[in-house]
């Protein structure tokens, strides 16, 4: 229900300037998909809520809990044990009363992802990491639709990011995934998101990272750079303004490194030096496990 209080123009006019007035309303009409809402995908979220945009499609399946706290924008001890994409949904309504979403509690797999993406402008990826196999039917059914797909991954304390447009490179062409094992999943994906990885210098415990068992370290503002970077992407393409890098090509941004790497794999996984960073990647995940 609208709020008396409220309206849309005056809400979001700091935003003019940067984009038109004209642009402005062309973002309200807008409708995006966001999968999964916890550490990137709550402020993917709010950040694109902010920007303006009018329609969401929002899913998850889980509820917030204590480990979520250094990172999630909706966890809360208020929030404990709620469900994320209800708390989620109400944070952005409480930003624009206007809005209108469609939430999918139960997540997003093969049975619901036509309706996950009825009138969907583009999708933003905030699936865990782990989800292979609900990350890999969503990315396919964006690239048969023709649906612009973004993935910025926190990793450390900065962000990687790739975008798969329609008719270029799509997100299995580029990670190969498909028919290998979970853990070479694991690894492919890692080393596709961040071919350059720039965070790999400052990790201080190397035994909080245990990928085999799906339990790494996060930071707040990883998540936070992820947003801005995602958000600005959607801006891009959906004003059709500015120039948008598309698979094979990335970015790879990190603070604390003071390091920017405009990345670039022909071919993905199927490079040669990503084919050489995967052997040597699945060398050491062997040896450290027999440790």
């Amino acid at each position: 229900m609208p709020n008396k209080f409220f309206d849309y123009h005056s809400a979001f006019s700091r935003n003019i300037g940067w984009i038109t007035p004209q642009e402005q309303d062309l973002l309200r009409a807008k409708r995006i998909a966001i999968g999964g809402l916890g550490g990137v995908g709550g402020s993917h979220l709010l950040t694109l809520t902010r920007l303006g945009i009018g329609h969401f499609n929002l899913s998850d399946f889980d509820r917030f809990e204590l480990p979520n706290f250094n990172r999630q924008v909706g966890a809360t001890l208020s929030h404990l044990n709620q469900p994320k994409v209800d708390v989620l949904a109400d944070m952005a309504l409480d930003i624009n009363p206007t809005l209108t979403i469609k939430k999918f509690s139960a997540g997003v797999h093969a049975d619901n992802l036509s309706e996950f993406f009825t009138d969907v402008d583009i999708y933003v990826d905030g699936l865990d990491f782990f989800a292979f196999d609900a990350r890999e039917k969503v990315f396919a059914y964006c690239a048969e639709h023709g649906i612009p797909a973004i993935t910025a991954a926190p990793l450390g304390m900065g962000v990687a990011l790739l975008n798969f447009l329609p008719h270029q490179m799509s997100f299995e062409d580029y990670f190969q995934l498909k028919g290998k094992t979970e853990n070479d999943k694991i690894l492919h994906f890692l080393l596709g998101l961040a071919p350059a990885m720039l965070q790999s210098g400052y990790l201080v415990d190397p035994s909080a990272v245990d990928l085999l068992n799906h339990k790494g370290p996060s930071t707040p503002m990883a998540c936070e750079l992820c947003a801005g970077v995602a958000a600005t992407q959607v801006l891009k393409i959906l004003l059709k303004r500015g120039k948008v890098l598309a698979a094979p090509w990335g970015l790879h941004f990190d603070a604390y490194g003071n390091k920017m790497a405009k990345t670039w794999r022909p071919g993905g996984n199927k490079n040669p030096l990503q084919c050489l960073a995967l052997w040597l990647a699945k060398r050491q995940l062997i040896a450290t496990t027999k440790k």
